[in-house]
């Protein structure tokens, strides 16, 4: 449904940048309408004429279950309509796997690409939900070539305290780790931002640890934490950034209607990578 000059323009880049082949699925009165106030040329786009965006999500679901498509692209509409239409029993699109959100952020503080997770489906995650969420990311991680992702659980402290939730958490998911249910990756937590990014500020604490000034994935308490942190970095620290959801037999790009056209490119770029690493490993 990209019913608006931005995302749709959006599409047509990524199809000229050689990274997809375009499917809209959307009321084509309208869309045809979008192209012509923005000048854009729709021309060779396949169109799936449907009346509105409810049925735009529902539509798109079923050529991804299909196999038509290999990735789900969110237009104009709201993201609560597109997952609420992938995660229903019927559609045919779960997995073993809760339906998880990564943002993969480059700033020029850091010096190499990292994942924050999760800011953006999953709003208060239990340990196992946050179990995923670290799956999840890790299967990113290696798609983008990092073989051995560090991974750190973050909360407001280092140490572990029974009052605080998010360090029991951290504590017991690096214990899965230990044990073989979170593989392909080292994780240690609880640390706190400034210890999992800063190998300094981790020697002054006294932290010992593999992942410390060195993480890879970020992994957050909550949505409302990481959604800030995202923003933050990327709105004061002049991070680029790119979203991806994962969990899902396809991957989905689920852009805000604040982004702009070079984040929603690098995402559609992330999603044909992780698609053709479905193509030989299905989720």
């Amino acid at each position: 449904h990209p019913c608006d000059a931005l995302s749709l323009s959006a599409v047509i880049d990524a199809r000229d940048a050689g990274l997809i082949v375009p499917l809209l699925v959307a009321p084509r009165a309208r869309l045809e309408g979008v192209a012509a106030k923005a000048g854009l040329d729709l021309s060779g786009i396949a169109i799936e004429d449907v009346p509105h965006s409810h049925a735009a999500a529902e539509r798109a679901v079923e050529l991804a279950a299909a196999g038509q498509v290999e990735v789900l692209v969110k237009g104009s509409l709201h993201t609560d309509e597109l997952m609420g239409a992938v995660i229903a029993a019927k559609a045919g699109l779960r997995t073993k796997r809760r339906v998880t959100h990564c943002f993969v952020m480059q700033t020029p503080a850091y010096p190499r690409p990292f994942i924050i997770t999760d800011a953006a489906v999953n709003i208060a995650p239990t340990l196992a939900e946050k179990a995923d969420i670290v799956r999840n990311a890790v299967d990113l991680a290696h798609a983008m070539g990092v073989e051995t992702p560090r991974v750190a659980i973050l909360a407001a402290v280092e140490t572990i305290s029974p009052n605080m939730p998010a360090t029991l958490d951290a504590a017991a998911l690096c214990k899965m780790a230990d044990r073989g249910q979170i593989a392909g990756a080292v994780l240690d937590g609880p640390l706190a931002f400034d210890n999992a990014v800063s190998a300094a500020a981790a020697q002054v604490k006294g932290i010992v640890s593999p992942v410390a000034g060195r993480a890879d994935i970020l992994v957050v308490p909550d949505l409302e934490s990481g959604n800030m942190l995202a923003k933050q970095l990327e709105y004061l620290g002049g991070a680029d950034t790119a979203g991806i959801a994962l969990g899902a037999k396809v991957p989905i790009v689920l852009t805000s209607r604040a982004d702009a056209r070079d984040t929603r490119l690098a995402s559609c770029a992330l999603a044909v990578m992780l698609a053709h690493r479905y193509r030989s490993s299905p989720p």
